[in-house]
């Protein structure tokens, strides 16, 4: 059963909003697409274990999708969860291509695609801290004592894993997606008696799921880019023309002729990813590009957001299905 959805990270809708928002010319714009791509691929494996773990029976193992758990001042993140009454498996995803190379020495993964190798931090160290973690945070949180066991999992089947030769112990942590199945059959048989009740394991699912929190940062601080650089106005959908024009209640395109009546829907939910999630009537015109007042307060009013303030100071908080909620501010954490 699925406890805890998997959905797209705040990370890859604020890349693609900056991407739309940044002038062809911009001197970070390379930057940026290569950050937008990694994080893609990183999606897509974690998308393609999905469907693997499908085949788990939905009424003995509970999944948690993409947590993020508080410890002490910093967080512990897991891709994904499977937990059962006998075990706990922390799984970090992911997709590379061409050949990675884990070196034990100096505990970095060397990836080599088209003839290039690049370093890159050695997720089994990442995985062994975390399952550390997640059992320091199950004791301070009074809940019970279960096995918790951790693998990495390539989610691009054509991955090509190696490392040196008296390294005995990869395997076990390290396999592809098409592996996973058989890991988690083999650990479940290992384990002979169930170490929690049904109703201690849904315990912890809901002390998980409570204290999960989105990261919320500023990608413009982020990448150095101040907000005046970024381009305002409404984008058309169907050809990327901006800005639109405002006319009889619809926004119309000068280059395809498209008109629609909430296009700046999609620009609103590009400046609470981008800027903030609060805005007031003149940030929107300005945003928007539109001149009126009036007009601004009708759009405003139309989109039934809470508020706070009043008169003057009102400002509508930006709410939109699509967008995780923010519930801890940080200064420039690490992109993880």
């Amino acid at each position: 059963m699925i406890e805890k959805e998997r959905i797209i990270p705040r990370i890859i809708l604020m890349l693609q909003a900056l991407l739309r928002r940044l002038p062809l010319n911009h001197p970070k714009l390379l930057l940026i697409s290569e950050e937008l791509g990694k994080r893609m691929a990183g999606f897509k494996g974690e998308k393609a274990l999905d469907y693997t773990l499908s085949f788990l029976d939905p009424k003995k193992y509970y999944i948690l999708h993409d947590l993020r758990i508080p410890c002490k001042d910093s967080f512990f993140q897991i891709d994904t969860q499977p937990i059962t009454t006998k075990f706990i498996l922390n799984i970090e995803v992911k997709y590379l291509a061409g050949t990675a190379y884990f070196d034990p020495i100096f505990n970095q993964l060397i990836q080599t695609k088209d003839g290039f190798e690049s370093a890159l931090p050695d997720p089994t160290i990442q995985i062994k801290r975390q399952e550390s973690q997640l059992l320091k945070w199950l004791k301070e949180n009074g809940l019970p004592s279960i096995p918790v066991f951790s693998c990495v999992v390539m989610g691009n089947d054509r991955t090509i894993i190696k490392t040196s030769p008296d390294n005995k112990t990869l395997q076990k942590i390290v396999i592809h997606r098409s592996s996973l199945l058989g890991k988690v059959r083999y650990i479940e048989n290992s384990l002979r008696k169930e170490k929690a009740a049904p109703k201690e394991i849904k315990k912890i699912i809901r002390s998980l799921k409570r204290q999960h929190e989105e990261p919320d940062f500023s990608v413009l601080e982020r990448f150095n880019i101040t907000e005046g650089e970024l381009l305002k106005g409404v984008i058309c959908e169907e050809c990327n023309y901006r800005p639109l024009a405002r006319k009889y209640g619809k926004w119309f395109c000068m280059n395809c002729k498209n008109e629609k009546i909430n296009a700046h829907i999609h620009a609103l939910k590009d400046y609470e990813l981008l800027i903030g999630p609060k805005i007031n009537n003149a940030e929107l015109r300005n945003f928007l590009k539109i001149n009126s007042s009036h007009v601004a307060k009708r759009l405003l009013q139309s989109l039934n957001l809470p508020t706070t303030g009043t008169k003057k100071g009102t400002q509508y908080i930006l709410l939109f299905d699509e967008s995780p909620p923010r519930k801890h501010k940080q200064k420039n954490p690490p992109i993880t």
